[in-house]
């Protein structure tokens, strides 16, 4: 079994109304509900925004800390979800579960080991 990373692109901005977002979370908790009881999902979290982030680069001996993202976006990872499954056609069939349900680009990437 292979470990896969789903990430959650999300739009830079405010959180939706909640007549936009209660019916979202409503399919979202139905998926996951599915992923717990066949077995595949590992865990979840969804993450606070980008602003909240702190960016760690080291270059030789100097260690440098920026606030916020690194980069200006117009979308970032708003929440993971990993998995556990056969191959990555599986994998690929819990992401389109997601993005269907949330309506959001998915990445479906594999874990090393």
């Amino acid at each position: 079994m292979a470990q896969y990373l789903l990430s959650i692109y999300q739009p830079d901005g405010p959180t939706p109304p909640p007549e936009f977002l209660d019916p979202v979370m409503k399919r979202l908790d139905a998926v996951n509900a599915d992923m717990i009881a066949s077995g595949a999902r590992v865990f979840a979290a969804g993450l606070f925004p980008p602003s909240t982030a702190t960016v760690i680069r080291a270059n030789g001996d100097e260690v440098l800390m920026t606030d916020g993202p690194f980069t200006e976006g117009k979308e970032h990872i708003g929440g993971f979800t990993v998995i556990q499954v056969e191959d990555l056609d599986a994998a690929l069939h819990w992401g389109r579960r997601l993005a269907e349900a949330i309506g959001l680009p998915i990445e479906v990437r594999p874990m090393y080991d």
